[in-house]
């Protein structure tokens, strides 16, 4: 029969008596919800699975935890009927960014090295470098090396001989004009370049706000550096102190930018082409 004669799909049902569909809301953590059945109300705290299928912990106001069989329309929220199902496990994407703020190359081998190299004045410069720069220091195939000293630079840069294709990058603290560091490395050649930052220590180098500090303690001439810092700071001995400086640093965002500019400087040199 058709609707036009009044009477519209007679396997339909009455209005009064067809079932209307039941919202369904993903039961996420902290969600608030009431037991329609028992007008419990508290907010998703995990769930539990027994012999009889899958249950939801409830916590109220007071503290109390109960379990509600997940079955349809079982609960309300502002009043409504709702069907909760507990949330699907999903796998976290991986990072997109490298700590340096660069896109991550997935799936990465790495390459065979190049003959530049960068070098670098201590092992704590090595290994910031590596924490932030690492990923993007393995695309481009380039070796970082410590100096122990700018005293070496003279000696190690006539035994490596840099040329087209085997070009040296050098990061160097407290590379300000007049220091004993602007001295030794100037006149070094076009296929070297000496980058650095104004910090007397690469720790400094770290924003104090990642390591938890205010500011650097200043630390009189003459003293050494690393072990006034932690004596000031009740740090401990200079190993535990470069636990906390080293922990600190997750990205480059923990870091100075006169640092970050050398370093971006520094590898854009040995890899671009000659």
């Amino acid at each position: 029969m058709s609707a036009r004669g009044g009477y519209g799909d007679i396997f339909s049902g009455h209005q009064r008596t067809r079932k209307v569909p039941v919202p369904v809301v993903v039961a996420e953590r902290d969600l608030v919800v009431e037991d329609a059945a028992s007008g419990f109300c508290g907010a998703v705290v995990g769930f539990d699975r027994g012999y009889d299928g899958e249950f939801v912990k409830l916590e109220d106001g007071r503290g109390t935890v109960r379990l509600f069989a997940l079955r349809e329309a079982a609960f309300l929220i502002d009043g409504r009927p709702v069907t909760l199902v507990k949330p699907t496990a999903t796998t976290p994407a991986p990072p997109t960014r490298s700590a340096s703020g660069s896109t991550r190359v997935e799936g990465l081998r790495a390459r065979v090295a190049r003959a530049s190299r960068i070098w670098v004045e201590g092992v704590h410069d090595a290994a910031l470098v590596e924490r932030v720069w690492g990923h993007d220091l393995r695309v481009e195939g380039v070796v970082v090396e410590h100096l122990e000293g700018l005293d070496n630079l003279g000696a190690r840069l006539a035994e490596f001989e840099p040329g087209p294709g085997a070009r040296v990058g050098v990061l160097v603290d407290h590379l300000v004009t007049g220091s004993k560091e602007t001295q030794l490395t100037t006149g070094l050649g076009p296929h070297v370049l000496v980058t650095g930052h104004p910090f007397v220590d690469v720790w400094q180098a770290v924003r104090p706000a990642a390591v938890g500090i205010e500011a650097w303690p200043v630390v009189p001439r003459g003293e050494d550096w690393k072990t006034g810092i932690c004596a000031r700071l009740g740090w401990g001995t200079p190993q535990q102190g470069w636990r906390r400086v080293y922990d600190a640093v997750d990205s480059f965002r923990d870091l100075e930018a006169p640092l970050i500019g050398a370093v971006e400087r520094l590898i854009d040199f040995v890899t671009e082409p000659d």
